[in-house]
């Protein structure tokens, strides 16, 4: 369903950034090329330094060239440049927000709708809102005037209360717009659809029929050149205070009155906020950290590739110990009817054997068993690096013995001719039609933070080694202690054979 996009002016800080450079720029491009931007839709780069148009979009030429390397049309080249133009924003010029202010002035160049992005240091969310609003440039008494937030919105509760209280100073709840980019993907869109648009899965989608779900983003990087950055936040607060726990809100929430954006955030936050606080006095039987250690993984040209571990790669940057977990699983159970007493397995790590993100839920036993370890049902959601759906049920071998052996009815969601939309074009697009469905609320944040802030606390407090898994091999052994029953275990790529032990 294509929305209606009022004219407007996208105001991109941070522009000259890798984010910019790799996602934004090209993917307003695409957009353009689609036709779901406006005639009258510009896009205000701000940087520090003074740069000149004519520069500016030679750069964003650059940009273009080095995404589409097989080119591009040259009618969307020459209509999407000349909707780019460039203002210099220098943080030692006090007046720098009052020139913004004039240059968007110019309304037959800039469409008064302005939407903001800040692709900026999270210190700078609040100091760039306080500055916007002090010229004017919040003020909705004409127009529509919107912030998108990149992550992270805090570092835990109490700072992202802060943050709140600051920019609701300037701001309507309806104004901001907090993005996590997994919301973006069309496979995580797609979980809401598949759930509650198939007729044969909602009845099955209970507490009667579902033994255990896993919610799981396996990497096989390691943190590279974040070693500062990753190691004070952790598996825990990059990942699955933010990615997994929306996607375990999509899973798990009630079916939503409609599709609109109210309705859909209304079942996320009560999902979240009826997840059980975590027992922290018996936390080894729910959580499990761990590091990744020296050992090989499977580089991107196939071959195996010797690598270095978490804890060398800290002390080539000078710093001599860390009880950073690279590796995160936890346990939650959620208080309500249709959940009650079914365990959800969230992990996260580094440094895998394979990289994989997906929602793999094990149906209860059969009402006929024909050998104790008969296999159990599978539905998997997969959604990278192959996005599809798939479903694992039991058959007759062909034959004269009665018999089964697993079959596999396996979906891929995209097809051959089907568009590759990138997820912050999706959120690009939802920012300048005003859907924030795919975007946090507050409510969902600050749930997000109770549920992940004791384990943070409990795992700074424990000063003692953490565990080590060797880099390349499959979760650590020691990681099943979180497992409600000894015949559960952590389910491994989508391919045919599910229970893998």
């Amino acid at each position: 369903m294509t929305k209606q996009i009022d004219p407007c002016t996208l105001v991109l800080f941070g522009a000259s950034g890798n984010l910019s450079r790799i996602k934004l720029m090209p993917g307003l491009f695409r957009l353009d090329a689609a036709g779901r931007l406006p005639d009258h839709m510009v896009i205000l780069s701000v940087g520090r330094g003074e740069v000149s148009l004519d520069a500016w979009r030679a750069d964003v030429k650059s940009m273009l060239d080095a995404k589409f390397k097989n080119g591009y049309d040259q009618a969307v080249f020459e209509r999407f440049i000349a909707r780019n133009h460039y203002h210099a924003n220098p943080p030692t010029d006090p007046d720098a927000f009052n020139k913004m202010k004039a240059k968007l002035s110019d309304e037959k160049t800039f469409p008064q709708n302005l939407a903001y992005f800040l692709s900026v240091r999270p210190t700078d969310f609040a100091p760039v809102v306080e500055q916007l609003s002090a010229v004017g440039l919040l003020d909705e008494s004409k127009y529509w005037r919107r912030v998108l937030i990149e992550k992270p919105f805090g570092t835990d509760l109490p700072s992202a209360q802060d943050l709140q209280a600051r920019l609701t100073k300037h701001l309507k709840e309806s104004q901001i717009y907090r993005i996590d980019h997994y919301l973006g993907k069309s496979a995580v869109q797609n979980i809401m659809l598949t759930r509650f648009t198939n007729a044969i899965l909602e009845p099955l989608w209970n507490n009667a029929h579902i033994d255990h779900v896993q919610i799981t983003n396996n990497e096989t990087l390691g943190v590279g050149d974040r070693t500062t950055f990753y190691d004070a936040t952790g598996a825990l607060r990059d990942m699955f205070q933010s990615h997994l726990l929306q996607t375990l809100a999509l899973v798990a929430m009630e079916q939503p009155k409609d599709l609109t954006p109210e309705s859909i955030r209304t079942e996320k936050i009560k999902l979240l906020e009826s997840i059980r606080p975590i027992d922290v006095s018996n936390l080894n039987k729910q959580a499990f950290r761990a590091q990744y250690a020296a050992g090989r993984v499977c580089a991107s040209d196939g071959h195996g590739e010797n690598v270095a571990g978490y804890l060398e790669e800290l002390k080539r940057d000078g710093v001599e110990s860390s009880n950073t977990e690279t590796y995160a699983a936890v346990k939650l159970f959620i208080d309500n009817p249709r959940w009650k007493g079914v365990p959800f397995y969230v992990r996260t790590a580094k440094r895998m054997h394979e990289g994989n993100t997906a929602i793999a839920i094990r149906f209860k036993k059969a009402p006929m068993l024909l050998k104790d370890d008969q296999h159990h049902n599978w539905l998997i959601i997969n959604i990278q690096p192959r996005e599809c759906i798939k479903m694992e049920f039991e058959s007759k071998i062909p034959g004269l013995d009665i018999a089964t052996r697993t079959l596999s009815v396996d979906g891929p969601q995209r097809q051959k001719d089907d568009e590759t939309i990138d997820s912050y074009e999706t959120l690009m697009l939802n920012l300048m039609e005003g859907d924030p469905s795919q975007y946090l609320h507050i409510n969902e944040v600050e749930a997000q933070w109770r549920l992940v802030d004791p384990i943070v606390k409990a795992w700074a407090q424990d000063k003692g080694p953490v565990h080590q898994y060797r880099a390349g091999n499959r979760d650590p052994e020691e990681s099943k202690v979180i497992f409600e029953s000894e015949d559960q275990f952590w389910r491994y790529s989508i391919e045919l054979g599910g229970d893998q032990h």
